[in-house]
């Protein structure tokens, strides 16, 4: 749902954000900044699901800030404040216009779910060879960059061999996403370790400062040709339950379907005998009960109280570890939004 929201115009609603783009002083909207808000929608097997999940939008966005600080010295993030409107209070993050790479960047430490079909198909993820044997939760010899392509909202992805990344983006900025997609997951598993937490997979967005379009050019090809030379910025939400498997350390077993922490619950539920729902039939996917809403709250906020230490707030601004991190390195973002 569109939100009116004073001194913002609505720009683009995707599957499970919102972004609205603030107005200058003659009313128009500015092209250097975004209002990044997160919604409480749920997406599954490609549907935006009916039900949303109260306070998802707000566990997301506060996940995702503490963690653009635990990652500020891998990557820069794209956030420049989160002073908002009140009605978005707690899940919006102004952030920087970046010129967006056209591929997901897919990491993952352990094998499972399209992965796991993959490899039972192939003997292999996205063209990397894996050794034989592996199981539903086996623990990859290292984490993996498994790319796929970015569809349109109620399009699938599709997976794609690195090849695929270099002919999108150029060789020596491909070689550099996926560098950092691996560094992210494999940084985010020894933070999440310690807190008795697995991080399966995940996926992240990249976006570049600094590509300077000209005027009528085709943003694929001048990343393709000059994306090298720009900086690459984390962007979206990282290392959350939407975009992350979250696995519950002590019952990690290879071999069956993990407990998590994330929306795997959603999507266990929707294929379960209790849905009535034919994943195969192209309908879209019944109300959530009542039950299954709590259940996979529930399970968000742990995540999130688990990671940080801190008790979920729904309306918690920007804290003092994350001011910190956007002292030190949002210094361009706001360079930029000061213009």
């Amino acid at each position: 749902m569109t939100l009116e929201l004073p001194g913002y115009a609505h720009v683009y609603s995707g599957k499970v954000r919102d972004l609205y783009a603030p107005l200058d002083e003659s009313g128009s909207p500015r092209r250097d900044q975004l209002l990044l808000v997160a919604s409480d929608r749920l997406s599954a097997y490609d549907f935006v699901l009916d039900t949303p999940i109260p306070d998802k939008g707000a566990v997301l966005t506060q996940m995702s800030l503490w963690w653009f600080d635990q990652l500020a010295d891998l990557v820069p993030h794209h956030v420049v404040s989160t002073d908002v409107p009140e009605a978005v209070a707690g899940r919006a993050v102004l952030v920087e216009r970046l010129d967006m790479l056209p591929v997901e960047c897919v990491a993952r430490a352990y094998l499972t779910g399209g992965g796991l079909s993959e490899y039972r198909a192939s003997g292999s993820v996205s063209g990397v060879a894996l050794p034989e044997g592996l199981v539903d939760g086996s623990r990859l010899p290292e984490p993996i960059f498994t790319p796929s392509t970015k569809a349109p909202v109620g399009e699938h992805d599709e997976p794609i061999p690195f090849e695929g990344v270099v002919a999108e983006i150029g060789p020596a900025l491909a070689e550099r996403v996926r560098e950092l997609t691996v560094a992210i997951l494999a940084r985010g598993n020894a933070i999440a370790a310690e807190r008795g937490i697995l991080l399966a997979d995940t996926k992240v967005e990249f976006g570049l400062r600094g590509l300077d379009l000209r005027e009528g050019e085709d943003v694929r090809e001048a990343i393709r040709e000059r994306g090298a030379d720009c900086e690459i910025v984390l962007a979206d939400e990282v290392l959350t339950p939407d975009s992350s498997r979250f696995w519950p350390a002590d019952g990690w077993e290879p071999g069956r379907q993990q407990p998590s922490f994330d929306k795997q619950y959603v999507r266990d539920w929707l294929t379960s005998p209790a849905s009535g729902w034919d994943k195969a039939s192209g309908e879209e996917p019944p109300a959530l009960p009542a039950d299954v809403v709590e259940q996979t709250r529930a399970k968000y906020v742990e995540a999130y109280e688990r990671l940080t230490g801190a008790d979920f707030d729904r309306r918690a601004r920007l804290d003092a570890s994350a001011a910190e991190s956007l002292e030190r390195y949002g210094d361009a973002s706001r360079r930029l939004a000061d213009s």
